[in-house]
């Protein structure tokens, strides 16, 4: 009987967010972990479908880095990144729009659907959804200190969002599911930082919240403990003080962007975790970092 109590206060904790949330826009960047071992991959499925019976609007930007590169290796190209960027020539752009917007995102969409949902796959192309420009030259420095610009090929930045297709697919109950490559004025692809797709999609769409599973806790102070919530200002004086470095800079900075621009709360949690999406949304301690 204590059990059973136990579960019905779990469902009395979450009920004043989803009477708070019902029939809001929810942007969840897929990624890390959670999208590799297949227990995970299940669960998250499952919390996608729950987060739309009962009132909410998932919107998917999926990343998919692991899976270009085990590709990439069977075909014998190899992987160049440069600043954490995917050097993207015409050979790797085909690898990367066959992986995201091809076999990964159908998977994708096939489990969700399996398990009740009515998700559709897309990448940003279609209709127009992510309208991107070609980043410049990088600048790199080599053992020497001698620094050159290096051209990625096709890897672009956001330009637009235009939330039209979208929108369809919200009024008709839909669940997206967002390859991140984008198009260019010619039409040409270019391969998108997934984080950076989430946060334009989020903020063209106005959206209640958006959430970027990681494989990290969530943003941490100096002593290595993890900060529930952060106010923007904290944030980045973390950045300038170097508290928030290497590979959560660009993901922090994706989350401010998104806040900056009008979505009412960005979440960086640990997709490790079973249910995370769930956790942080629906229970009052959450299981990462909340920039608001």
């Amino acid at each position: 009987m204590q059990e059973l109590i136990e579960k019905a206060s779990v469902l009395m904790e979450a009920l004043p967010y989803i009477r708070k949330f019902s029939g809001k826009t929810i942007v969840i960047k897929y990624g890390g972990a959670a999208m590799v071992e297949e227990h995970l991959k299940e669960s998250f499925a499952r919390d996608i479908v729950l987060l739309e019976y009962i009132g909410l609007n998932p919107v998917i930007v999926h990343g998919g880095g692991p899976q270009i590169n085990k590709v990439l290796d069977k075909m014998g190209i190899k992987a160049k990144f440069v600043n954490g960027l995917r050097v993207t020539d015409e050979a790797t752009m085909e690898v990367v729009e066959m992986v995201l917007a091809g076999d990964l995102n159908m998977e994708i969409v096939s489990m969700i659907n399996k398990h009740g949902g009515r998700a559709v796959g897309l990448s940003g192309k279609d209709a127009g959804l992510i309208r991107a420009k070609k980043l410049p030259k990088e600048t790199v420095s080599d053992e020497n200190n001698v620094s050159q610009r290096v051209d990625l090929g096709r890897v672009g930045s956001v330009k637009a969002v235009d939330p039209a297709l979208l929108d369809t697919l919200d009024k008709a109950r839909f669940i997206p599911v967002i390859a991140p490559i984008g198009v260019d004025e010619n039409g040409e692809s270019l391969n998108i930082n997934a984080d950076l797709a989430a946060a334009a999609v989020a903020s063209a769409l106005k959206a209640e919240k958006v959430v970027f599973l990681t494989d990290v806790e969530g943003i941490k102070d100096a002593a290595k403990k993890l900060i529930p919530t952060i106010e923007k200002n904290e944030a980045r004086r973390l950045i300038k003080e170097g508290v928030i470095s290497g590979g959560m800079i660009p993901k922090v900075e994706c989350a401010l962007q998104a806040v900056n621009e009008g979505v009412k709360s960005a979440h960086i949690i640990d997709g490790r975790v079973q249910h995370a999406v769930l956790l942080e949304i629906f229970t009052d301690q959450g299981v990462g970092t909340v920039i608001s």
